[in-house]
């Protein structure tokens, strides 16, 4: 078995490993902008970013876990999400969970993905 690992700078984490086609990827904003709009869609760019990277996209995902600092602001993640995400043909399973993430981050998302 083949792993094939994305390192994110300095954190002693990976922002996405490959392993027997199946993409496994964790995104933020990585410039903690002002507010869970400019958050989610700064994050969303990383992460599609991060999927064509590792051999994927958003037609690869299969299921997406969406941490919210605040879950009352999923609305405002959906408004965003539903633009970003396109067609019905990428929708993957998602979930919402409220959380404590570290200071000023507003939003993490966890996916998984097949190799397109």
């Amino acid at each position: 078995m083949t792993i094939k690992r994305f390192p994110y700078e300095g954190l002693g984490r990976c922002e996405a490993v490959v392993s027997d086609g199946i993409v496994y990827a964790v995104a933020t904003d990585p410039s903690l902008a002002d507010g869970i709009i400019a958050q989610t869609q700064n994050t969303l760019n990383e992460l599609r970013r991060i999927l064509e990277a590792a051999g994927s996209g958003l037609a690869g995902m299969l299921q997406a876990t969406v941490y919210l600092n605040d879950v009352r602001q999923k609305p405002n993640l959906d408004s965003v999400w539903l633009d970003w995400i396109g067609p019905e043909t990428n929708w993957p399973q998602r979930a919402c969970v409220g959380v404590d993430l570290d200071e000023g981050c507003l939003i993490e998302v966890v996916v998984t993905a097949k190799l397109v």
